[in-house]
């Protein structure tokens, strides 16, 4: 896979996007009779967004170039885009209009390194688990709080200290997180939103191909587009030393570096932060490996 985004990514986005939309969905009367297809048809999309039928099938077709500000928010509109969805079709769109240019051969680039002032961050945060996420979900930096509740990231090899890896390619991911199936397209939408963003990434580029080559779930998800940028939320666990577990994240990003991110884990509750204070106790004095729930060690 030489770049993660192409242009017919648009084709591809737009097609899925209307086929999870019904007439009713965007203030259109149902069509009499059965309809051969599910979705919306080319013509409703049109018709919606305010451009000619022709103009959206040679856009659905990767056969525009350099499509309007105007057009992309009536499209993003029509297809009931949400704001994340709509900056994604922007860039597709950006990227489809204009020729791509072959890339050189490639470059030797130094590994991405967590920034001083996140590792100095994540080091103060002795009871939360946290973790320095850099590009394509690759973990950076971690603390022992964040070892003891997602991994034994040192005993690792540092191509599988990945959190988009972690939840897809380890079959232990699916007993450890509560909701796995939710996290796995959550992490799927977020490479695709920076597929959008970076289409010519080489690390998110090796990433994307190994998930592809090695899971058919990850295959599936992908195809559908589904896109999804990484701010907070909640997880579930079933820790194999604690049990049950809830947790809130935040991701806060270097201002002047947004690729790379500190996620800091905090107990959703007073049941959950006891079950962490517990973990934290029965790791102190444990050796590494004796903390990672992949493989239950």
């Amino acid at each position: 896979m030489g770049s993660t985004s192409t242009p017919t990514d648009l084709s591809d986005f737009l097609r899925v996007r209307r086929s999870r939309l019904t007439p009713e969905d965007v203030g259109l009367a149902p069509a009499a009779g059965r309809r051969r297809v599910a979705g919306l048809r080319r013509e409703e999309v049109a018709r919606t967004a305010g451009i000619s039928v022709d103009y959206y099938t040679r856009m659905e077709q990767g056969r525009v170039t350099g499509a309007s500000t105007g057009i992309l928010d009536a499209l993003a509109t029509a297809l009931r885009l949400d704001d994340v969805e709509a900056r994604h079709l922007h860039r597709l769109a950006g990227a489809g209009s204009r020729p791509r240019r072959r890339r050189a051969a490639p470059v030797e680039e130094r590994p991405q390194t967590a920034r001083p002032i996140l590792r100095t961050m994540l080091e103060s945060l002795h009871g939360l688990p946290a973790l320095v996420m850099g590009r394509g979900m690759t973990v950076l930096a971690w603390n022992r709080a964040a070892a003891a509740l997602l991994g034994d990231f040192a005993g690792m090899d540092p191509a599988d200290r990945n959190l988009a890896k972690l939840i897809l390619l380890h079959p232990e991911s699916r007993s450890l997180y509560a909701h796995r199936d939710v996290c796995a397209r959550e992490a799927v939408a977020y490479l695709r939103l920076e597929a959008g963003r970076y289409p010519d990434d080489p690390v998110l580029t090796s990433v994307v191909s190994e998930l592809a080559l090695r899971s058919a779930e990850f295959r599936t998800l992908w195809a559908e587009h589904p896109v999804q940028d990484k701010t907070s939320g909640t997880k579930a666990f079933h820790h194999p030393v604690v049990g049950e577990l809830r947790v809130t994240y935040e991701t806060l990003r270097a201002a002047d570096d947004p690729r790379q991110a500190l996620l800091v884990h905090t107990p959703a509750d007073r049941a959950s932060a006891d079950a962490l204070r517990l973990l934290l106790d029965w790791t102190a004095d444990a050796p590494a490996s004796a903390v990672l729930p992949h493989g239950h060690r």
